[in-house]
């Protein structure tokens, strides 16, 4: 995430904040792939097999990524247990948690309109000549 028009990559000098646009946290959160990840991992742990076979569609590149990036933002725990193979789990934080409603009403919103909406692109694509 970018934050306060600087690259997360560039180092800040002692005493110096990052300010995140409330944009940039929206983009984060409400990502594709972001709300899937934060829904299930608000139920308890879960793990990386386990969220990549409930996540429809979703790489296991773009998953590791969004993962480091909830995780780097605070949304996410993961800890790693000291097994062979190594098991890793993923929890909400409580940060995440309290955000937990608003991204089942939100989920919950779009599986109630979603067929509306593809209805409501089709008449439009038809009204305006869209193949």
């Amino acid at each position: 995430m970018e934050c306060a028009g600087v690259a997360s990559d560039t180092p800040f000098t002692p005493g110096q904040a990052r300010a995140c646009t409330v944009r940039e946290v929206l983009d984060r959160v409400g990502g594709k792939w972001s709300i899937g990840i934060l829904v299930a991992a608000s139920q308890g742990p879960v793990r990386f097999t386990e969220l990549e076979r409930q996540i429809e569609g979703i790489s296991r590149r773009m998953l590791t990524l969004t993962l480091r990036n909830l995780e780097r933002d605070g949304l996410l725990h993961r800890r790693v247990y000291p097994t062979v193979p190594p098991k890793v789990e993923y929890t909400a934080t409580p940060i995440a948690l309290e955000l937990y409603e608003s991204l089942v009403a939100l989920t919950s919103w779009a599986e109630r309109h979603r067929s509306t909406i593809a209805a409501a692109r089709a008449a439009y694509d038809r009204e305006h000549d869209r193949a």
